[in-house]
């Protein structure tokens, strides 16, 4: 897939069909929507394409909600290519651009830029000035402009539609396994291992790699199975995320104990993902506690693990 940034777009499409949005966390509802912008453009011997912003706009209107992103630019890059999209069209987002209304995003955008022979849509879709446009004006303007519209249906779990904010709140209430559901495949964080405290064989027999990681969106403080990539090769683990209150540390850590390995990971990246959480971190009144909790805390893992094939993204 090729990245593009900014406008104008300096090539042509051949039958470009076109979807537009922030696809942060790209789960199963924007997948739908790109399924059914690659059916179209298979259809019409067109080029799937897709645009989106940067930075969220979110964080442009409205900083004072500190948005955390699902996945950085780069990792929903892959997310969408995975999907199917042959160009990705990345508009930087500023003040200026919000001023733009629907109307003169449909004719200069749309229309003049990209040339779009379709666009698909989310059932809640809405753009420009004060989100003065939807759907409904997109198939308006479709017949005077000559291009077609499809709306997509969202996508449900548990009864409930399927959007990033939902996302974000199942993520930081370390329901990963509902997370899962949402997204298609595990959440996922990135790491550099760093050297730690080296209590993790020393002390409690269970030698742990320590992460270092960027990404802004991490599940509830707590112990969770895990499988871990290091390259294309995949483990199985169990990770803990908090501050290590029997050691009354106080800062966050990320570590990771990965099951039947003994290479040295200093400097490699890791990707975790979470399969399931098994407890909230607590405090053991001795560390020959913790290690018993640690022992049940790996078979609990392997259990989960055995039983949940949950995809995941490498």
């Amino acid at each position: 897939m090729e990245i593009i940034r900014g406008l104008p777009v300096s090539k042509t499409y051949r039958a470009p069909v076109v979807t537009i949005g922030n696809f942060d966390g790209v789960h199963i509802g924007h997948q739908k929507i790109i399924r059914a912008v690659v059916n179209k453009a298979s259809e019409l011997h067109g080029t799937a394409v897709a645009m989106t912003f940067e930075p969220h706009p979110v964080r442009v209107l409205l900083p004072e909600r500190g948005l955390k992103l699902i996945n950085s630019f780069e990792e929903k890059a892959r997310l969408i290519a995975d999907q199917g999209i042959k160009s990705l069209i990345c508009i930087e987002f500023d003040r200026n651009f919000a001023h733009t209304d629907a109307e003169e995003f449909i004719r200069k955008i749309i229309v003049e830029h990209l040339k779009a022979r379709w666009i698909v849509v989310g059932h809640n879709y809405a753009f420009g000035r004060g989100k003065k446009g939807n759907a409904s004006l997109l198939r308006r303007r479709g017949k005077k402009y000559g291009f077609g519209v499809t709306v997509v249906r969202y996508a449900k779990v548990a009864g409930g539609i399927v959007s990033s904010s939902r996302v974000r709140q199942s993520i930081t209430a370390g329901k990963v396994g509902d997370t899962a559901k949402m997204l298609g495949r595990a959440y996922y964080i990135d790491g550099v291992v760093i050297k730690g405290a080296g209590r993790g064989n020393a002390l409690l027999k269970t030698p742990t790699a320590n992460l270092q990681t960027d990404d802004e969106l991490l599940p509830k403080e707590g112990v969770y199975a895990v499988r871990v990539s290091i390259g294309k090769r995949l483990y199985d683990g169990v990770a803990n995320i908090g501050r290590n209150p029997t050691f009354k540390e106080g800062r966050m850590s990320y570590e990771v104990h990965i099951f039947d390995f003994h290479e040295n990971l200093l400097g490699q990246k890791l990707r975790l993902h979470f399969i399931g959480r098994i407890r909230d971190e607590k405090k053991f009144s001795s560390v020959e506690d913790l290690f018993d909790h640690i022992k049940m805390d790996i078979e609990t893992a392997r259990r989960i693990l055995k039983k949940r094939k949950t995809p995941v993204f490498v």
